[in-house]
């Protein structure tokens, strides 16, 4: 009479081998949701540490926006001219002249900014 092999006599590789796919698979999805909770938890203590200044100190501490704004709200361009007044109004120091049609003589350094073919940088 024939006996089939006792259950415990078969042995089965896959079962007890370390790094089946199953046990990759754990490994690494441990190994992310790790890295995953540092990286949120580091960004959460610096955003308590250092809180963000207001847009309006942060992007324009010199008040060249709204300068800007009424200098170039009566122009053709305003795009063009809100960009090079900006420019203009940051590298000096928050000068630009008072009003659309203002004389640039009130700002020295807007008046004399040229561009490379030599007109008028500052509108």
């Amino acid at each position: 009479m024939d006996h089939p092999p006792h259950p415990t006599t078969t042995i089965n590789l896959h079962k007890h081998h370390p790094l089946t796919p199953n046990t990759t698979m754990n490994h690494l999805t441990i190994t992310v949701l790790l890295i995953a909770t540092l990286l949120l938890l580091s960004s959460a203590s610096s955003a308590v540490e250092s809180p963000a200044p207001s847009p309006t100190q942060a992007s324009d501490p010199l008040g060249c926006d709204s300068k800007c704004a009424y200098r170039c709200s009566r122009s053709g361009w305003k795009d063009r001219c809100l960009k090079y007044c900006g420019i203009c109004c940051g590298k000096c120091q928050g000068c630009v002249p008072a009003g659309p049609y203002a004389d640039k003589a009130q700002c020295p350094c807007y008046r004399d900014m040229k561009n490379p073919k030599g007109r008028d940088k500052c509108p």
